[in-house]
């Protein structure tokens, strides 16, 4: 082939390659839909444009003339800016409403310096609402004017659609991999939305428009603490799960992020060493605490739909059902090494744990909890703890009349034994209904002793049950007369504080039991809960002003605010108003309205008490006695 031949084909072949791309860019173009509501007009109006284009591609592709290669690089200059105006349409149809804010859009505009933008009277509204908003500081105050038209114009007027905006916001990030302070500030503008959204209750799927949401009204609805909501949906959690970074999500979020192809943390965007997501228990019960003391239902985990089955090879299953045999032998060495091994192996993974239950070992493993063999029966209630680790396992558990076994143990194992009893009764009583039955067992008695006389493992692993139980209402009174307070103010006067966090944190669910205040009355607790609620941290002062607010309220009420009044507590309960946690903030607040009501009654007797005392000496004795009955 000659040169110039050769030279003719190559300019033939990048024509039919450029032409090839502009065909599909106008394709791909055609097939976005859906456009954001502030730029609708302008994103319909390119589009249209683009899709002008198509015949005269098609013709260019089918025809046999040569494409003179000046045309050629036109052509393809042409098809970057498709590419362009195709990465703009698709962040107009599938990105972040909030970020389509007018300057970055203009930013596009003036690289195509095609057509002059117009932005109508209702986009300018929306532009100046979005500018003053973010402008603002984080803690300022939104008018719910401004909320409720950022929300209905960006078309952000249902949980779903907040929803989606959360995880375009997170696709951003995922993106370019640094949140940077322009969605940072974009993320706290869609919570701020997202709650302004909540405390109109519209009911999921319904449109904020066919509420009456009133502009300038007040909601008693609570605000859910961020620690609660999801990262990536900003609701609250009805299932936590922990990622490898360590960062908690809700479970159905976190799937569909990972089912995505994503392998980062939305949150941190550190790469993920592995995609097992770990069930948050004790943020769950933190939640069903927070909840019950707001009058809230806590949410419901989304049901299981399939029954999933493990993975396990061949092999694999060959060798738990080997293990079976041995712990169904008389052989009490057999017994004990299937036990240990299964112990092992449930410890691993998922698939292990789904595989020995689906085996028939759980029956097995329950029966040996009663063994005067130390060793196996340490093995058994270990591999008990690993099965239930996976959801689907625990109703087994129970079902197969486990806690018996597993009390039976707590009162009567080795330190070991008892520690791993008790943090296989935590991890049952994180399904609601199991709390009653274990509260019922007798369990509670023995996870108090535990709390009192075990080793530091076996406290902490004692409290985490005790704090899940305690949950249930039913649970508060059979913790209070098994002697749970005296175990807990012993914690919380224990010189290295070790178990500070959570004895406050049982003692703040039993303050609200009658008998549960009655008892930290009855221990002088209120010296302890005053320091801590000076010098603690701040999660410790909010569980302390907790328990201060009910001891504050009924039998005794006036004598504890005045104790608090001579403590000078007006000073520390102000800056908790002012820099505690958001619960913090309210129980303080709450004291310190009781505290300034009780010094305005002081102040109205010492008053009818001087003038009783200015009184003429022939003053009549009914209007003294009046008087006094006023005081």
């Amino acid at each position: 082939m000659e040169e110039g031949e050769k030279e003719a084909a190559v300019l033939a072949a990048a024509a039919g390659s450029v032409v090839e791309s502009l065909v599909a860019a106008v394709e791909a173009i055609a097939a976005i839909s859906d456009y954001r509501n502030a730029y609708k007009k302008q994103f319909c109006n390119l589009s249209r444009r683009i899709k002008l284009l198509a015949p005269m591609f098609e013709e260019l592709k089918e025809s046999m003339d040569p494409i003179p290669p000046r045309a050629v690089r036109a052509l393809e200059k042409l098809n970057g800016a498709l590419d362009s105006a195709k990465d703009l349409l698709r962040l107009g149809s599938e990105g972040s409403k909030i970020f389509l804010h007018p300057s970055q859009v203009e930013l596009v505009h003036a690289q195509f310096k095609r057509a002059k933008e117009r932005i109508e009277t209702t986009d300018c509204e929306l532009y100046a609402d979005l500018s003053n908003v973010c402008h603002m500081n984080a803690d300022a105050r939104i008018d719910s004017a401004i909320l409720q038209r950022l929300a209905e114009k960006l078309q952000l007027m249902t949980i779903s659609d907040l929803k989606q905006e959360s995880l375009a916001l997170h696709e951003m990030v995922d993106a370019s991999g640094d949140p940077g302070e322009v969605i940072e500030k974009m993320s706290v503008l869609l919570k701020r939305i997202k709650d302004f959204v909540q405390t109109q209750k519209p009911e999921m799927g319904t449109p904020m428009s066919a509420k009456v949401i009133p502009s300038h009204g007040t909601s008693k609805t609570p605000v859910v603490p961020d620690d609660f909501r999801c990262p990536i949906s900003l609701e609250l959690m009805g299932d936590p799960v922990i990622v490898s970074t360590g960062q908690t999500y809700e479970r159905e979020f976190i799937k569909k992020w990972l089912e995505a192809g994503h392998n980062t943390c939305p949150k941190t965007q550190q790469r993920l060493s592995s995609t097992s997501l770990t069930p948050n228990y004790v943020l769950r019960s933190l939640i069903a605490q927070w909840c019950e003391a707001n009058g809230m239902d806590l949410p419901k985990r989304p049901a299981r739909t399939g029954k999933p089955l493990s993975v396990c090879s061949a092999g694999e299953h060959a060798k738990v059902a080997d293990l079976l045999h041995k712990l169904s032998s008389q052989n009490l060495e057999d017994q004990r090494s299937a036990a240990g091994e299964l112990r092992l192996l449930a410890k691993r993974n998922t698939d292990n744990r789904i595989c020995i239950a689906e085996a028939g070992a759980i029956p097995l493993l329950v029966n040996l909890l009663s063994t005067q063999d130390v060793r196996t029966q340490e093995h058994a209630v270990t591999a008990l703890l690993n099965v239930s680790i996976y959801e689907e396992n625990k109703g087994k558990i129970i079902v197969s009349g486990a806690v018996p076994g597993i009390v039976h143990v707590l009162k009567r194992g080795s330190m070991e034994a008892r520690e791993n009893a008790a943090a296989t009764l935590f991890s049952l009583s994180v399904v609601d209904r199991n709390k009653v039955i274990i509260g019922e067992s007798g369990a509670i008695p023995p996870l108090v002793l535990l709390l009192s006389e075990g080793s530091q493992r076996g406290k902490k692993d004692a409290a985490t049950a005790l704090f899940n139980l305690c949950i249930y209402q039913g649970n508060k009174g059979k913790a209070v007369r098994a002697g749970v307070i005296q175990a807990l103010m012993g914690l919380l006067t224990d010189p290295e504080g070790a178990m500070m966090d959570e004895a406050l944190a049982i003692m703040a669910i039993l303050s609200s039991h009658p008998d549960g205040k009655a008892a930290i009355r009855a221990v002088e607790a209120l010296p302890m809960l005053v320091k801590v609620v000076r010098s603690g941290s701040p999660r410790n002062k909010e569980n302390a002003a907790a328990v201060l607010v009910h001891l504050c309220n009924g039998e005794q009420q006036q004598q504890h605010l005045a104790e608090l009044q001579e403590q000078g507590m007006m000073v520390p309960l102000q800056e908790m108003v002012e820099s505690g946690t958001d619960r913090g903030k309210r129980k303080a607040a709450q004291l310190l309205d009781q505290m300034t009501r009780l010094m305005e009654q002081q102040k109205k007797a010492e008053a009818q008490a001087q003038a009783l005392t200015q009184a003429p000496v022939d003053q009549p004795m009914d209007s003294a006695s009046s008087a006094f009955t006023d005081l």
